[in-house]
């Protein structure tokens, strides 16, 4: 009986861990994502936070894996599309990538490179 009582309570610190790294990606990405935007960062913290705190009672342990699958998600998408755009004109903005958004620009040939 210790032995599956044990084997549970692993189980659910491991979940934990889980979900703890996930909030913690999350808040670290909109960091990183909403640099200099205060509004932006509030929001996003708050809606972090929000969805958490509403969800932090489950139990069912494949609504957990599927709310963690879906943070990391939500993750991923703001770390790899999500751009900061700044009115500095009217009709004007001016764009500030992050340097992990960056690709080393090639040119486009049409055609083939002839071996040398």
């Amino acid at each position: 009986m210790f032995s599956a009582y044990l084997i549970i309570l692993i189980d659910q610190l491991g979940r934990n861990l889980f979900v703890l790294s996930t909030f913690k990606a999350l808040h670290r990405t909109r960091m990183a994502v909403f640099k200099d935007d205060n509004r932006a960062l509030t929001a996003a913290r708050l809606k972090i936070n929000e969805e958490f705190r509403k969800n932090k009672n489950e139990t069912s342990e494949e609504n957990i894996k599927e709310m963690i699958k879906m943070g990391s998600n939500v993750e991923r998408i703001l770390r790899e599309n999500v751009v900061q755009m700044e009115h500095v004109k009217e009709n004007t903005l001016l764009l500030r990538p992050r340097e992990s958004l960056l690709l080393e620009n090639v040119p486009y040939c049409d055609q083939p490179r002839k071996k040398s």
